[in-house]
């Protein structure tokens, strides 16, 4: 790699080039002073405290302008905390005892949740601890009368130590081209406000501020999470031309959104979009798929706080369904747990292979009531489909129906109208339930395929762990022959299916998967149109071909090399314009 590339977290897509501006958030001093006045110093903390929640309520309003109602909950969240009565009166009771200024009280009780948040072993709850800091820093300047400054120059590429959830938001107002941190990770508040705007980010770069300068050049990659300081003319005409491509090649794309995703021999694959956040509706249709094929439900709810009740899930289901109609939209429930928000105070040695998923649900039993009850409320139009993440046995299944039958009844006792044949499916992403895809496939309506944890439990590889990283392979023939025989195991039993993990937006998977014979593909919106011109490009007979070819090899090397060999054969402007 070239001395002038640093190596990030690629949190949001897209390629930007810009100047970069460090930008430097003053730190406070906290001195331990003595008062003598406390009426005072308590009615100055009252006075910081009512100022900062107006800064953080016309944040909200921004917030909601520009990512919707649900994304901008952070900062209730936020302003919930500044309401706190207990943290408040705690507060004013130390300045009242203790005479001391209320700026080193404030410092001490906020920063003891930070300690806490920041010990704990879930890469979520550490990246809390950033907005305490926040609203830490603004109450402060607040004590002070300092002015809040999150101020930059406009069309840059934001270069700091880490990014608070309003600054990204501020910032937008300013046509900021990209975001680069020194911390924070793909759950960080700031890398979902990043993805939710649109916004390229490479964060957790470590050295970032100290390599960059202020007015550098800097060319930013999403993609693949790299970022290039004073690019020499060669990267810099390469990523030039490659910004110009990728619009004239979008620009093509465009003209393919109403056209069907058909194999030139007459094979129809569905493709659908995944959906995590309601906002992502306008780009999906936009973009041409047919329908969601995921709704990650713990992200639309945002679940930091609370479990939303049965009415206010229905609100939502009722009006994806009608938006979506006459499409299908497939909805799971609560995927809570290892790398996912998680409102209960749970402590796990290994979260990832811990309480979650349908584990966590059919434990809290009332929790899956409501968000079944919810769901099929919201299904009187029949386009809706549910399924059940993290399914390791067949008790999960056949229990989840039981609750399913039992919401049924109480439905019909009180005169609600539902659909009495809603099509229930499960997610197969661990390797018992690719062992067992034949006798799951015989109870469930549908089966949809999650890439990224299968492949990450079927090889034993941690794909967030950079040593060992490079071992987690889409293409390994391991994943390749269980793909195939989930594939086959379904249709023995009729159940159709999908495949919703990230291995189905990597083009160069695309005739792979179409040839071991699924019946749909559900991407990021972004990702549809280049699946739809491989689909319609090539022809199923083919697919199959290259499908059994690679069925019979031995190495990752050896199916790659024969997958590239095909675009290269097929497809050699994708290969220019996407890697």
């Amino acid at each position: 790699m070239s001395e002038n590339i640093l190596k990030g977290i690629a949190a949001a897509p897209g390629i930007s080039i810009a100047t970069a501006f460090i930008y430097k958030k003053e730190i406070e001093t906290i001195d331990d002073e003595q008062i003598s006045n406390v009426e005072d110093a308590i009615e100055n903390f009252e006075k910081s405290l009512n100022k900062s929640k107006k800064e953080l309520n016309k944040i909200f309003t921004l917030a909601v302008d520009k990512m919707g109602e649900n994304r901008a909950g952070i900062f209730e969240a936020q302003m919930m905390i500044l309401d706190d009565p207990v943290l408040i009166q705690n507060i004013k009771d130390r300045i009242k005892k203790e005479k001391r200024s209320p700026i080193f009280i404030v410092d001490a009780e906020f920063s003891k949740y930070q300690k806490i948040l920041a010990l704990s072993e879930e890469s979520y709850m550490k990246e809390r601890s950033q907005d305490i800091e926040d609203i830490k820093n603004r109450i402060i300047r607040n004590i002070k009368k300092k002015k809040w400054i999150s101020r930059i120059e406009k069309d840059v590429i934001v270069v700091t130590n880490s990014i608070t959830p309003a600054d990204t938001v501020l910032f937008s107002r300013e046509n900021v081209k990209g975001y680069i941190t020194n911390f924070g990770g793909l759950t960080s508040h700031a890398a979902i406000v990043a993805r939710s705007l649109n916004i390229p980010a490479v964060l957790g770069i470590h050295d970032a501020t100290t390599k960059i300068n202020n007015g550098d050049k800097i060319i930013i990659d999403g993609v693949h999470g790299e970022v290039i300081i004073n690019p020499t003319e060669e990267q810099l005409n390469y990523y030039e031309e490659k910004c110009k491509r990728l619009a004239e090649f979008d620009s093509g794309l465009a003209k393919l959104s109403d056209k069907p995703a058909i194999t030139k021999d007459g094979k129809k694959i569905i493709l659908r979009a995944n959906l995590d956040i309601v906002e992502e509706l306008e780009f999906i249709f936009r973009n041409g798929a047919e329908g969601v094929g995921l709704v990650r439900t713990e992200q639309i709810f945002n679940l930091a706080d609370e479990f939303p009740d049965e009415n206010k899930q229905y609100k939502i289901y009722k009006e994806l369904a009608e938006k979506i109609y006459p499409n299908i939209v497939i909805i799971r429930v609560f995927d809570i747990g290892g790398d996912k928000v998680f409102p209960v105070d749970v402590k796990e040695p290994n979260p990832f292979l811990g309480w979650r998923g349908i584990r966590f649900l059919l434990d809290n039993e009332n929790l899956l009531k409501t968000q079944i009850r919810a769901l099929l409320r919201a299904s009187i139009h029949k386009n809706i489909k549910f399924m059940i993440p993290m399914v390791t046995s067949i008790h999960e299944i056949k229990r989840t129906k039981e609750i399913l039958e039992v919401c049924k009844i109480e439905l019909k006792n009180e005169g609600k109208e539902f659909d009495k044949k809603i099509k229930f499916g499960i997610m197969v992403e661990v390797p018992s339930a690719a062992v067992m895809a034949e006798e799951f496939a015989a109870e469930v309506d549908f089966i949809s395929i999650g890439t990224n944890d299968l492949i990450q439990y079927l090889l034993a590889v941690d794909r967030g762990n950079e040593i060992v990283s490079s071992l987690y392979q889409e293409f390994h023939p391991a994943v390749i022959r269980v793909l195939y025989k989930i594939i086959h195991a379904s249709k023995l039993n009729s159940a159709k299916v999908s495949i919703c993990g990230e291995m189905a937006a990597d083009i160069l998977a695309t005739p792979l998967l179409v040839g071991m014979g699924l019946d749909s593909l559900s991407v990021s919106a972004s990702t549809i149109p280049h699946i739809k011109k491989i689909i319609r490009s090539i022809n199923f007979s083919d697919a199959k071909l290259l499908a059994e070819e690679c069925l019979k090899l031995k190495t990752e090397k050896e199916i790659s090399i024969k997958l590239q060999d095909y675009f290269k054969l097929h497809f050699s402007d994708e290969l220019e314009n996407v890697f």
